[in-house]
């Protein structure tokens, strides 16, 4: 066997043999499951090797385009050197441009801070960006990252590949009739709309910027909660991006081999891209080369003509003996070639497929997700349609994964539902809009609403009676815990007053108080709030020289009220309150 595969992966057993045994060195040295298949999907020999064309494609990042398929070679390169040690340079395919690096390395570190429990390697970037772009072409990048011109995938006008048709009005392809997959991580514009990232901090999503492409796709590839460093979550991340066997075994090959050691080259110099997985030879994303297909200089000798067959002799006037031909018939036109209408073609609208209260309280989940049914102009459902919902308006709420934009494919009944929503801390209505990706039809709009977090009991935490002597400062603090439904109620604002009377909530002027920062006496205290356990803890409280019985009043967000008493008596006062006395007997009587 040849130390190294450059050539195009092809169906097969040498393409499932080379690339299972990558993945068997992962699934030893990462990821442990990286072999097992994901339910509905194989991933024998004999699994397919190509996406389907027919599925949708915006379940994809690159709308499931052509990919780079060379194999890494088999020898690893050379293990980082030990400190000290003489640097040493492994075989040329270790080597990743420095922008390229860099940026790769970047999104790891931002991920990292920002989706922990995704543990992405940059090492799964670096061998996306190689099987997408060849590195950027070898990094044929700027100082800022931004590719020299355009990357281009193919047209996606369902001609072998899948149909999605325009849906940025070229802005980022330069085509507004179809789609193609655009920049060093081909994403797909429709993806990029509202994956794109900001890497650089230039203020712009460039998916032509190496680093902006780079950080889109850490975040696509975290975005439903999937863990890296388990086989299953890295499948599902990988498949997610294109979905088709052989793209995640070349994917595995090359981020096992990244793993094992790489070295920065300068940009320009690396490894350019070679084979694609729709078998084009010379085809890849980015503009055909222009010019004469024979190098400069070098001379094609033209084939020589095939002699004349030579005719009869001729007969007795002189002419030829070779009957005239035949006059040909006119050939029947061809068909015109027509593109079969997808299911996404037949929609006609969408319905709410579960109506009802789509409302949360800040900080939780959403007990009703929303789903959206495709249906045709007579109401019947569609399926394998492709419905992105988008979160808008003033708020934080997010769906599951962090992200404010889910794609879900309908199933068989044509209904798609989305991520689980949480809500943030901001409180109001916000939508979340339903459109069918690649059709311009009206957008399904559903009203959310996020309420002010709230409790509906408050207790204390403790039964000591709070008592204090004229002039003095109550010994114990008030602490309450308050509770919704039986669960903590974190957060939750809260404000405590002391009232003049149980039927009088208005401010008392007299009797106990709090201290404000400057030392002077208040008897309101607001913005107050619950801590993570549900518990408040007010702070001191004083007794001026009032004495009798006075009640402290705390009322939550959602209603919850509590009433406590508070004393103020000399220390020689024995009475139980202002309306009881119970006198010891004189020891003179």
């Amino acid at each position: 066997m040849a130390a190294h595969f450059g050539r195009r992966l092809r169906k097969g057993a040498a393409t499932t043999a080379v690339a299972a045994a990558a993945v068997a060195a992962l699934s030893a040295s990462q990821a442990p499951d990286a072999t097992a298949g994901a339910p509905g999907r194989q991933t024998t020999a004999g699994s397919s090797s190509a996406p389907d064309v027919s599925a949708a494609p915006d379940d994809s990042a690159t709308g499931n385009s052509p990919y780079y398929t060379a194999l890494p070679p088999l020898h690893s390169p050379s293990p980082a050197p030990a400190t000290g040690a003489p640097a040493t340079r492994g075989p040329s395919e270790a080597g990743i441009p420095a922008t390229v690096l860099d940026a790769y390395k970047k999104a790891e570190a931002e991920l990292r801070d920002s989706k922990p429990g995704c543990n992405l390697p940059w090492q799964l970037l670096a061998a996306i960006g190689k099987v997408e772009s060849g590195q950027a072409r070898g990094g044929q990048v700027d100082a800022e990252g931004t590719t020299y011109s355009p990357i281009l995938g193919p047209v996606l006008d369902g001609n072998g590949f899948a149909h999605i048709g325009d849906t940025d009005h070229g802005a980022y392809d330069g085509d507004s009739r179809y789609d193609r997959a655009v920049g060093p991580m081909q994403f797909i514009p429709s993806t990029w709309n509202w994956a794109g990232r900001d890497g650089n901090g230039d203020g712009k999503k460039d998916p032509n910027n190496i680093y902006d492409a780079a950080l889109a796709a850490g975040h696509y590839l975290c975005r439903n909660d999937w863990d890296m460093s388990t086989g299953a979550g890295l499948r599902s991340a990988i498949l997610s991006y294109n979905n088709s066997q052989d793209y995640l075994n070349t994917v595995l090959s090359w981020m096992e081999y990244y793993r094992k050691g790489t070295h920065s080259i300068p940009d320009g110099t690396g490894t350019p891209p070679s084979g694609r997985s729709d078998d084009t030879p010379g085809a890849g994303p980015g503009p055909s080369p222009s010019g004469p297909s024979t190098p400069p200089g070098t001379h094609r000798p033209s084939k020589p003509s095939k002699p004349a067959k030579p005719g009869k002799p001729a007969g007795p006037g002189g002419g030829s003996t070779t009957p005239p031909a035949k006059p040909t018939p006119p050939s029947k036109p061809a068909p015109p070639h027509t593109t079969p209408p997808t299911p996404t073609d037949t929609v006609d609208h969408l319905e709410d497929a579960d109506p009802g209260d789509l409302t949360a309280m800040a900080g939780h989940a959403f007990a009703r997700k929303t789903e959206a049914r495709a249906e045709t102009k007579d109401g019947k459902p569609v399926a394998k349609v492709r419905i992105r919902f988008t979160i808008t308006g003033d708020t934080d709420a997010v769906f599951t994964g962090g992200e404010k934009v889910a794609t879900v494919v309908t199933d068989a009944t044509g209904t798609a539902v989305a991520p689980q929503l949480q809500a943030g801390e901001k409180t109001g209505d916000f939508t979340v809009r339903a459109l069918v990706a690649g059709r311009t039809i009206t957008a399904l709009d559903y009203k959310a609403t996020v309420t002010p977090r709230a409790a509906d009991t408050v207790v204390r935490t403790g039964d000591t009676p709070l008592t204090c002597v004229p002039g003095g400062e109550f010994a114990d603090q008030v602490e309450v815990k308050a509770t919704y439904k039986g669960a903590v109620a974190d957060k939750v604002a809260a404000t405590a007053t002391l009232i003049k009377a149980d039927d009088d909530p208005t401010e008392n002027d007299k009797g106990p108080y709090f201290k404000d920062a400057d030392g002077k006496p208040v008897r309101t205290l607001k913005d107050l709030r619950t801590d993570a356990k549900g518990l408040l803890k007010l702070p001191k409280l004083y007794a001026d020289d009032t004495t009798g019985t006075f009640l402290l009043r705390i009322t939550t967000t959602g209603g919850a009220t509590l009433t406590v008493e508070l004393k103020v008596a000399a220390a020689d006062d024995t009475t139980a309150d202002d309306t009881t006395a119970d006198p010891s007997p004189s020891p003179a009587a």
